[in-house]
């Protein structure tokens, strides 16, 4: 596919993933890529996360399928993988838990039928990493958000969709990252 790129990924703790519902594409084409709006304005496509992988379970039926939650000091993602993420799905049958996992992966949504909307992330990759890794991925995605917290008064277009669709509360998130950041004194 010609002017193909591969999008960045962001950084979400997941209390903020937990809360975003809003998906969009960019452009009309079957190709064109879809993104989660984040509270915080971030325009996701992929995502870097990294937590401790704390259950695990295959729920296929007819072949596997893996759930998991990984923790993050600000709540919990759901992580799906199975035959279309083949190495992702893979690590996740040999993992031990617990253990500290980073993960490149796209948002995924699903709509119940009652209208709730569910988040999780469909892993591209994981890999078993040390606390030193998820350590300096809390620091960097505190800088991140508050980054993003820092831009809710621009008048981007994400921004602009995010604070209309969300009506957010910057002090909410503030918290959030002080929190992330309080979890790591313990470490050291």
């Amino acid at each position: 596919m010609a002017g193909y790129t591969r999008e960045v990924s962001r950084r979400l703790f997941a209390q903020e993933f937990k809360d975003s519902n809003l998906t969009f594409k960019d452009g009309e084409d079957q190709y064109a890529p879809q993104y989660l709006l984040t509270p915080t304005g971030a325009r996701v496509n992929r995502m870097f996360i990294v937590g401790t992988l704390v259950e695990k379970e295959d729920i296929g039926t007819d072949s596997e399928y893996w759930r998991g939650r990984v923790v993050d000091p600000t709540g919990s993602f759901l992580i799906y993988a199975g035959q279309y993420q083949p190495e992702a799905a893979q690590v996740l049958a040999e993992c031990e838990t617990p253990a500290f996992v980073a993960i490149v992966g796209k948002p995924s949504t699903y709509t119940t039928k009652e209208g709730d909307i569910l988040t999780s992330v469909r892993p591209e990759s994981i890999y078993i990493v040390d606390g030193e890794v998820r350590d300096m991925w809390v620091i960097d995605t505190a800088n991140n958000t508050l980054a993003r917290l820092n831009e809710l008064e621009s008048s981007s277009p994400d921004v602009v969709k995010a604070k209309e669709y969300y009506n957010t509360d910057g002090k909410q998130y503030y918290s959030m990252v002080l929190d992330a950041l309080k979890s790591l004194k313990d470490t050291y």
